[in-house]
């Protein structure tokens, strides 16, 4: 019981870290005069998936590489069966009014390149920098976009457009506030990491279950919690452009960035179950949001109770 404290425990000091990481992150580069822009682009990205990349590095440390790996590909799967199914179910998502065609298709190629290269059977520095680069290509295209929208709207337009995308933006937050934040975020992220990691591999060793199935499940869904909190009011506003944008988002950051950077720090070993299932289901999750994406589909209550109820199938038949 104590290993399950602790684990809820670390997984809370994790998100609140990384929320207060964030925003001092996002304010204090907007106080020193970064655009908006590179902002949203670059620090709220990696800011808001510190909790799973401090996941990665320290299971790494504490030779545990299947919470690494379940977490990355485990996340990805609640992100879409979850993530935007659970809110579906309060309301519809009206994604068939998003252009996010562009983002998919660099999403479906993330997991397709990270599946090509887990047949390799390691992820070592060599696939950790081919990962690196393909990230590096996605925001350099995402950061050309932005440019485009700034010329064609205008330089104040864009700006403003930009900082109202950034809920955690106070441009005028005092630097003492700036500093609170900041320190928190980064003595909270490597705590919660280490207690998170330490009792779920407890728990693991307790109930005979593998390292790799805690990080598919436990954590994955621990991880995902600031991204369904997110769509959840995304929904109730009616933003599904936001909803859907934050899951194609997150799921394609965690793929390339997250198991991109934990390799500087070490090895990790490809669990053959991932190769035989998970991998494929995540990938069948993405392929899900065809008809959102490409047919202009709202996301319904009834396809919102059909991913919801897949994501329970999935889980009951890793615990099974």
């Amino acid at each position: 019981m104590t290993a399950w404290l602790l684990s809820g425990l670390g997984l809370l000091i994790l998100l609140l870290a990384g929320d207060a990481l964030v925003r001092g992150a996002v304010n204090l580069s907007l106080r020193l005069g970064v655009p908006a822009l590179i902002v949203s682009l670059t620090i709220v990205a990696f800011g808001t998936s510190a909790p799973e990349l401090l996941i990665a590095i320290s299971a790494i440390q504490e030779n545990a590489p299947g919470i690494a790996l379940g977490n990355v590909v485990g996340s990805n799967t609640a992100n879409i069966l979850l993530v935007l199914g659970l809110p579906a179910l309060l309301a519809t998502l009206h994604t068939s009014e998003c252009n996010t065609r562009r983002n998919y298709v660099f999403m479906l190629l993330a997991t397709v390149l990270f599946i090509g290269l887990a047949f390799c059977g390691v992820f070592n520095l060599a696939s950790g920098a081919i990962l690196l680069a393909a990230l590096g290509l996605v925001l350099f295209n995402a950061f050309r976009d932005a440019r485009a929208h700034r010329k064609a709207c205008g330089e104040a337009c864009a700006e403003e457009d930009e900082l109202e995308g950034l809920e955690e933006a106070d441009p005028d937050m005092p630097y003492w506030k700036l500093s609170i934040y900041l320190v928190l975020g980064l003595i909270g992220l490597p705590m919660g990491a280490h207690l998170l990691v330490d009792n779920a591999t407890i728990i693991a060793r307790t109930y005979g279950v593998s390292e790799t199935i805690i990080g598919l499940t436990l954590i994955a869904v621990g991880t995902s919690l600031p991204e369904l909190a997110t769509t959840v009011m995304a929904a109730l506003r009616r933003q599904a452009d936001v909803a859907l944008g934050n899951v194609i988002g997150s799921n394609m950051f965690n793929l390339l960035a997250i198991v991109g950077i934990a390799t500087l720090f070490g090895r990790i070993p490809v669990d053959p179950e991932f190769l035989q299932f998970d991998l494929w289901v995540m990938l069948g999750a993405s392929l899900l949001l065809i008809p959102f994406v490409f047919l202009k589909k709202d996301i319904t209550r009834g396809w919102g109770l059909l991913l919801t109820l897949l994501y329970a199938v999935y889980i009951v038949s890793l615990l099974a």
